[in-house]
């Protein structure tokens, strides 16, 4: 269960305020359109991809064992970190 809680709490903070919650957001604005169709097809959009992240992590877990995967990943969201205030200040 403390898993369950890391795992639920990690992807709804980063989940927040992306750019899949703006466009589902816009979608919910358009008046033609049902708020729960929305919130189905977004929820089983995200249900989806988060299955085949799943899939994918659980194949590469049998043939990365010895690559420092969570490393890799931290670096590579300090990079887009950086990249991102970098064009941001850049361009100013």
């Amino acid at each position: 269960m403390k898993y369950f809680a890391v795992v639920f709490f990690t992807v709804f903070v980063a989940e927040l305020g992306d750019k899949t919650q703006l466009a589902t957001l816009l979608f919910a604005t358009e008046r033609q359109t049902s708020p729960w169709v929305v919130f189905m097809a977004a929820s089983t959009a995200w249900v989806l991809t988060s299955a085949i992240g799943v899939l994918i992590g659980t194949t590469a877990e049998r043939f990365l064992t010895t690559i420092p995967l969570k490393p890799i990943a931290g670096l590579g969201f300090i990079a887009i970190g950086a990249w991102t205030l970098w064009s941001h200040y850049a361009g100013r």
